[in-house]
């Protein structure tokens, strides 16, 4: 077998059906070295395959490098902190946090650390260049209010050296062109290329120019590359909707010609609804969120919800990928992986016959030869980050900001003298707040989905009058169950910002604790928490709440222990232990039906399929249970199917696809083989890997099933997404 998987789909389908007895072998020993993968989400399946997104959590602007055999991935961190996250991967696939390029904001600025009412929400460091050369790794961002920056280490893990270039550059690319020049690209519309002092001491004076004129239709979010002497150039654009472009020219000055490689990829979700709020800090995050609104978003429209921003990458096998951010509902920003194919000479995302689009599920970058997965170059399967956590760390760790593992990120800078870790458990000593987005020495992580559980356990010995602690989601609008200590009784409380509206209850603790939970589905933008005494029986409290992104902290949905206290004063403390996530969704090794009878719904009518004995696959009623709306799904492996009718026909494909040449064939060699796409929860799409459109039906034209639908639309109804009960 080729290495390079998405060539070799190329070749005849005699020799797939040879090396899936292969396949099937190895993926047995992948599952048997993997036992454990799918208990946090992974976009490895295990076959050879992926499925986007690769984590189901917020990485924001992603900015990928190679250096020899390893891949390295930088993201937005805003106002948490430890800041600018690094992963690492041998595959592009399976990643792991190895790095943050600093523990806190080195700024003796109150902005940075929630002190005397200022903040950084939506602000702090965003948008990292992460680059290789002269032997050390460099990470460029800004902040705001205090310029470019830049974080250089020989090695990726640190230690990092924090270089303030100051200057009024942000959202950039960096080039280290082949003369040694260093070159910054950045700006909006108006495209401006800047020169680096080698030594990162700052922008070289009177060497700004702009190489890209207003009026262009390219936007920001740059990514620059020099690829066989030529310079590309790779931005997003917002205005009419969202894009992916590359401009292309033979001088780093220009001039440009500019295309469009991507656009409308939403993998059929839909955008979320918008927090809405006045302006001004003291309602940006105040306590009535009743003034906070939430702008509708249409379940038909692209907009600015597809996959844009981020970088480009050759693998080592000579393929070429992108690793672009999508807004991805109450979640925030995630990472889909993309194959790239090159015509005449432009990077276009997507496969050959269906450029501009990429498959949700497709074949991983790099595999072992023969058989991915078997090998001392094998990856193992996993998730970036361990998210629950016990809190008992060794003792003879030296940092006190390295304790904590590396999900958690502190909301802007704490006081590291009101928070440790004792016994086994992490005290948060309570600081004067009105409420929870004030509050400092508030540990965050990211929520999980498509849903997840975060439940903790809450130790209340250590609290005083006018504390408050508990479990909350930092997001704006906020809220959070805990417990309200007022005089000598304590209190079970939830709290709902966009309501401005609480929930209490009465609680006995028989043993000093309390059990709160979390439970998000983040897929359809909502949340409610529960709470129990015993760690057995829970019970919900307050409503379940809708969720929203916004562009206020340009962050999702966070997970957040806190402890503050709403008198004014320094209270007593809170502990923390036993934080757990759990994924009911996680293990998708069920999620394609093998070997199964199912009817195929179509999402846009929601009417079943049908094999007509005049020889077309077209829909049939609702009611209609006949033999002919039954198909069985036949494993060709490394994820491919074929669909067999009960009454022994095949599904095939005449021609290039177009309405009437999804037909069917009673010779099981000649039945059509597709990539399944699982797109969760039943939905998914069939692609064809000889054209690399998508099997689907026109909801309203009354044609047949054809296999030239170029992907889903937004709100899954345009005919493509297919919904299977067995």
């Amino acid at each position: 077998m080729h290495s390079n998987i998405t060539n070799y789909y190329y070749i005849n389908n005699e020799k797939e059906m040879k090396t899936a007895k292969l396949w099937g072998v190895c993926l047995m020993a992948c599952m048997a070295l993997n036992a454990n993968a799918q208990q946090s989400w992974t976009a490895d399946n295990g076959n050879g395959t992926f499925t986007n997104p690769l984590f189901y959590d917020e990485f924001s602007d992603p900015d990928i490098i190679r250096v020899g055999d390893d891949y390295y991935l930088a993201g937005t961190t805003m106002h948490t902190v430890p800041g600018l996250v690094i992963l690492h991967s041998k595959d592009l696939v399976n990643w792991e946090n190895v790095s943050y390029c600093f523990d806190r904001f080195d700024f003796a600025d109150d902005r940075f650390a929630l002190k005397n009412h200022q903040e950084i929400y939506g602000q702090g460091i965003w948008a990292p260049a992460i680059r290789y050369a002269n032997g050390q790794f460099y990470v460029f961002s800004n902040i705001n209010g205090k310029g470019l920056q830049c974080y250089t280490a020989k090695d990726i893990r640190g230690p990092w050296i924090h270089h303030n270039m100051q200057g009024n550059i942000y959202d950039l690319s960096v080039l280290f062109d082949d003369d040694g020049k260093i070159y910054a690209i950045h700006k909006y519309g108006e495209v401006h290329c800047t020169e680096l002092k080698p030594d990162m001491s700052g922008p070289v004076e009177g060497s700004d120019r702009v190489i890209i004129p207003e009026g262009n239709g390219v936007g920001e979010g740059h990514h620059m590359y020099k690829i066989n002497g030529m310079y590309y150039l790779i931005s997003t654009d917002y205005s009419p909707n969202g894009r992916t472009l590359c401009s292309r020219s033979k001088s780093i000055w220009g001039p440009y010609e500019t295309r469009v490689i991507s656009a409308d990829e939403t993998y059929g979700y839909s955008g979320v609804g918008r927090t809405v709020v006045p302006r001004g800090a003291k309602y940006r995050i105040g306590e009535d969120g009743t003034r906070f609104g939430v702008s509708p978003a249409s379940p038909d429209a692209t907009g600015c919800d597809n996959a844009h921003q981020g970088g480009i990458v050759q693998a080592k096998n000579g393929s070429w990928w992108a690793l672009l951010m999508q807004d991805f509902h109450s979640i925030g920003r995630t990472v889909c992986l993309m194959p790239i194919t090159w015509e005449d000479g432009w990077p276009m995302i997507g496969l050959k016959g269906n450029l501009g689009r990429a498959p949700r599920t497709w074949y991983k970058p790099d595999t072992v030869e023969g058989c991915y997965g078997i090998g001392e170059e094998a990856q193992p399967i996993r998730a970036p980050y361990d998210r629950s956590d016990d809190f008992n760390y060794s003792k003879n760790l030296k940092s006190k900001t390295l304790n904590l593992k590396p999900i958690w990120q502190w909301n802007h800078n704490p006081d590291d003298k009101m928070w440790s870790l004792k016994g086994g458990r992490l005290r948060i000593q309570s600081q004067p707040a009105e409420q929870l987005m004030w509050a400092r020495n508030t540990l965050t992580q990211r929520v999980i989905g498509p849903k997840s559980i975060a439940t903790v356990e809450l130790y209340v010995k250590g609290m005083k009058d006018g504390d408050v602690a508990g479990l909350g989601n930092i997001n704006i609008p906020c809220s959070w169950i805990g417990l309200v200590k007022q005089g000598g009784s304590i209190t079970l409380r939830a709290f709902e910002q966009m309501t401005n509206d609480t929930v209490s209850v009465p609680v006995k603790l028989t043993d000093g604790k309390v059990y709160l939970r979390c439970i998000g589905d983040y897929d359809h933008n909502q949340m409610q928490y529960a709470y129990s005494v015993d760690g057995k029986e829970f019970k919900t409290l307050g409503r379940m709440m809708p969720l929203t992104y916004q562009l206020i902290s340009f962050q999702g949905s966070r997970h957040a222990l806190f402890s503050f206290n709403m008198k004014g004063v320094k209270g007593g403390f809170a502990e923390f232990d036993n934080f757990t996530v759990e994924e009911p969704m996680a293990d998708r090794s069920k999620n394609i039906p093998y070997g199964k009878t199912i009817r195929i719904i179509n999402k846009a009518t929601n009417r079943p399929a049908i094999a007509l004995k005049h020889g077309m696959l077209y829909d049939t009623h609702a009611g209609d249970k006949s033999r002919l709306t039954m198909f069985k799904v036949i494993d060709r492996g490394q994820g491919r199917v074929a669909l067999q009718c009960a009454d022994g026909r095949y599904v095939k494909v005449y021609g290039k696809g177009l309405p009437g040449d999804v037909r069917f064939t009673t010779d099981s060699e000649e039945a059509e083989v597709f990539l399944w796409q699982d797109y969760l929860e039943h939905d998914f799409m069939l692609l064809s890997l000889t054209s690399h459109k998508y099997l689907g039906k026109s909801p309203t034209t009354g044609s047949p099933y054809s296999m030239d639908f170029v992907g889903p639309d937004p709100a899954r109804r345009n005919g493509a997404v297919l919904h299977w009960e067995e």
